[in-house]
């Protein structure tokens, strides 16, 4: 072959390889610039990270990968036939995934405006700040104590809380109506309020009020005092610890009551209504106090016995007992002292010196848990007083709730698939909370062998020591995946996406299962009834709501526009749920092309998403009242909202006994 054919043929071929190279360069520009940002970016951050190693942990809020410079190991693995690249490091001879939800804000520019709803919005800001504190606790640029008052933690050590705290009227009200307690109440504690009811006043709200025949309104007399937490997250009321609640005038059954109840995690519970009869002798006692006692009546003629009967145990020389009748415990216009004191079994109230009320505890609370005293509604308060208190917080003194000891670690990721993935749900401050869930259930030998992965899924907390703790935490315990937004609650779909996301691209699980931290999970109750439902079949397994109807006015109110349905799609309560795996790679799928519907109620999200997928391919619904909502009942499944000392007491009775019993502890 001649010199010039040759060379003119080497001249083409790289022409053609350099059109080639091009050609591919101008596909990913497109790809690049049509491709639709994702709100959340797969990858996964917070599970083991620490050690040496954490300090070239670099995290881009944009659509760059997470990476890590020391010792850094790329694995590929098969995912429905599609490569996902996981980023893990050796720390202590083992191999720890690293993983975390990388934010885009330029998605929220591909948004239609008409679509950028409050919930868009939320997610947004939440993201900014979020990424903010995180960024601030990789650089140790935090300061433990900066937005911490007096008794708490200034400067990494721990203050003591004072043990007593007194306000004045004036002084409460420009406090907006709410006394701090600072490190919680104990055994013991006690606050005193002196104040005075207002005059009864004309109701027109008509949510409020109810009218009568001849009457154009009612008349209003009544106040509400709180024992209150701390807020868990954004958008969450705090939770009422105690609600004790004086109804002078206008309560619907036209007498004056007393109504005391609790909210955890915003869902009130029975109220103990005190309506001027005493409880009944059969009737628990709290330390020895009746709930209720009794007071005059109107309709009450105070008679307890017949007049013959008198007669007769007059003859057969029986005394009877004297009971001596009080007033309603408040009037309007006139001076009280309230005492409002914390026993062994509950809340006890007395009112110018009688016992008036008992409350016992109630589940998924602790005394410390009561950091603040709200006082609202028809009274001018004099002054409020607390004593007794505790100098320390164990919520602002993690190291005292958890306990860094190897035991209680997380196994590593197994190489192969898992048959469940358990997502937990918790938030930043729950240290007692998780380290209760490692004591209890997490102990058993479906986690220890690996069948079962669960971790827990936690945001961005407000108190910034508490983020700083946290990241400890994950270093040492290697079982949270921090999701970088502050926490907000009508953002906790969001985490559901990222547990959907974990389970089946990081661990490539046969199901996935969502719990929250307060909820005690029998593993292998809920492992038999997944086996019930063969593996081919698509599963939705839980406590399931049909025909629940959207509330439409009030704090859980649901507009038309955000559901303009009369019904919600089946749906399982939150607590505890399990969905096989295609139907969680269906929500990532979904989620990643921006066609995934959030609703601000995560249970009912799900419910929507499954409906959707049920469209194209059936899905077996499997119902179980065993999935509590409320509590425990025997032969539970999960059970929802259990305090720390009563997963440890759980998990001692499933070991001992072998049945599931409930815990009565609070």
């Amino acid at each position: 072959m001649k010199k010039g054919r040759f060379d003119s043929l080497v001249s083409l071929s790289r022409r053609r390889s350099i059109q080639l190279l091009m050609l591919v360069l101008v596909l990913y520009l497109l790809l690049m610039t049509f491709e639709i940002p994702l709100v959340l970016r797969t990858g996964i951050l917070g599970d083991g990270i620490g050690g040496p190693e954490a300090e070239s942990l670099q995290l881009f809020i944009d659509s760059r990968p997470i990476i890590v410079d020391k010792g850094e190991e790329f694995v590929q693995k098969e995912v429905e036939g599609r490569n996902v690249s996981s980023r893990v490091y050796r720390k202590m001879g083992q191999l720890r995934e690293v993983s975390g939800l990388i934010f885009d804000e330029n998605a929220f520019n591909s948004i239609d405006k008409d679509d950028f709803s409050e919930l868009h919005r939320a997610a947004r800001d939440a993201f900014v700040l979020g990424k903010k504190v995180f960024d601030e606790i990789k650089k140790g640029e935090l300061k433990n104590g900066s937005e911490l008052g007096e008794g708490r933690i200034k400067n990494g050590s721990e203050i003591a809380c004072p043990c007593s705290v007194f306000l004045s009227g004036e002084e409460f009200s420009k406090k907006g109506g709410l006394m701090e307690i600072p490190c919680g109440l104990m055994l013991g504690s006690h606050v005193t309020v002196i104040g005075k009811p207002r005059k009864a006043h004309k109701e027109n709200d008509p949510k409020i009020t109810i009218k009568k025949e001849n009457d154009d309104f009612v008349l209003i007399s009544q106040f509400m005092m709180e024992l209150q937490g701390l807020r868990i997250v954004d958008g969450e009321d705090p939770p009422r610890i105690l609600h004790f609640n004086p109804r002078l005038k206008g309560d619907w059954s036209g007498k004056p009551v007393i109504e005391q109840n609790t909210c955890y995690r915003m869902q009130w519970g029975t109220s103990l209504r005190c309506e001027g009869w005493r409880s009944k002798d059969d009737e628990e006692t709290v330390d020895g106090q009746a709930k209720c006692e009794k007071w005059m009546r109107d309709d009450d003629d105070n008679s307890e016995e017949s007049k013959t009967s008198w007669w007769l145990k007059r003859l057969i020389r029986r005394t009877k007992k004297v009971t001596v009748n009080w007033p309603y415990p408040f009037a309007e216009d006139k001076l009280f002292v309230l005492t409002l004191s914390s026993g062994l079994e509950g809340y006890h109230v007395n009112v110018d010196g009688r016992h008036v009320t008992s409350f016992p505890y109630r589940t998924g609370f602790t005394l410390e848990d009561a950091t603040g005293l709200s006082l609202k509604g028809d009274v001018q308060l004099h002054s409020i007083f607390a004593a007794s208190l505790p100098t320390s917080h164990p919520s602002y003194a993690p190291q005292r709730q958890l306990e860094m000891v190897s035991e209680w670690q997380a196994p590593s990721l197994p190489v192969g698939s898992v048959d469940v993935f358990i997502g937990i749900l918790s938030a930043g401050n729950h240290f007692a909370e998780r380290m209760a869930v490692r004591k209890s259930w997490l102990q058993h030998t479906l986690i220890k062998s690996s069948k079962i992965v669960a971790r827990f899924f936690v945001a961005m907390h407000g108190r910034k020591e508490v983020n700083v703790e946290l990241k400890k935490e994950a270093e040492f315990f290697g079982d949270i995946v921090i999701v970088p937004y502050m926490d907000n609650y009508d953002l906790v779909v969001l985490k559901t996406v990222a547990i959907c996301e974990y389970g089946v691209r990081t661990l490539a699980a046969n199901y996935v299962m969502k719990c929250d931290d307060d909820t005690f999970v029998r593993l292998d109750a809920v492992m038999k009834e997944v086996r019930k439902v063969r593996m081919e079949r698509s599963l939705y397994l839980g406590n399931i709501n049909y025909y629940h109807k959207p509330l439409r006015n009030g704090k859980w109110a649901v507009t038309y526009e955000e559901w303009p349905e009369e019904n919600y799609p089946p749906y399982a309560n939150g607590p505890g749920y399990v969905v096989s795996s295609d139907i969680a790679h269906f929500i990532v799928s979904e989620f990643e092309k921006h066609k995934l519907r959030l609703f601000k109620m995560e249970d009912v999200s799900v419910g929507m998403w499954v409906e959707k997928f049920n469209s194209s391919k059936p899905v077996e619904y499997v119902h179980s009242l065993k999935f509590c909502q409320f509590g425990c009942i025997p032969d539970y499944y999960t059970a929802h909202y259990q305090s720390p000392r009563q997963m440890i007491c759980l998990w001692r009775k499933l070991q001992k006994q072998g049945n599931a019993h409930c815990c009565n502890m609070r």
